[in-house]
């Protein structure tokens, strides 16, 4: 049962970290990586998690548009405009920096927006969320 929390409780951190929350489930994973848990298990359970959370970011983004005008709306006109035009000139493929601090939700939500399809955006975003997370057991267990 212990087991189940603690994998319960890297996938939620994983996910609310892929949301607009601002969390982070790297030290999560470093600690557990240090306890001994097997290491893909772990890599598996936090990817599904930050993966799971980037596509509530993309169906916000498909949502949001219609709301563009309202008083409460987050962005301005100018900024959505920019966020649009930054992906419109580097696309899908800016979605591999999806595990970046800061600018990774924002381009996951933003995907949503321009209606990046659902299986671009899972790909990229899998590579680079299961990539960061390789790279963090990497270098917490000094493989290679």
């Amino acid at each position: 049962m212990a087991d189940l929390a603690v994998y319960g409780g890297l996938f939620l951190a994983a996910f609310a970290a892929a949301t607009i929350l601002p969390m982070q489930s790297e030290a999560a994973l470093v600690g557990l990586l240090l306890a001994g848990y097997p290491p893909w298990l772990l890599i598996t359970v936090a990817s599904a998690g930050n993966v799971l959370g980037s596509v509530i970011n993309w169906l916000l983004g498909r949502a949001l548009e219609r709301f563009r005008h309202e008083r409460w709306f987050p962005a301005s006109d100018a900024a959505l405009d920019r966020a649009k035009g930054w992906y419109r000139r580097y696309g899908k493929w800016s979605l591999l920096l999806s595990w970046v601090p800061v600018i990774g939700d924002p381009l996951t939500v933003v995907a949503g927006v321009l209606r990046e399809p659902l299986p671009v955006f899972l790909t990229l975003v899998a590579i680079a969320k299961i990539g960061r997370y390789l790279a963090l057991a990497g270098l917490t267990l000094g493989w290679g």
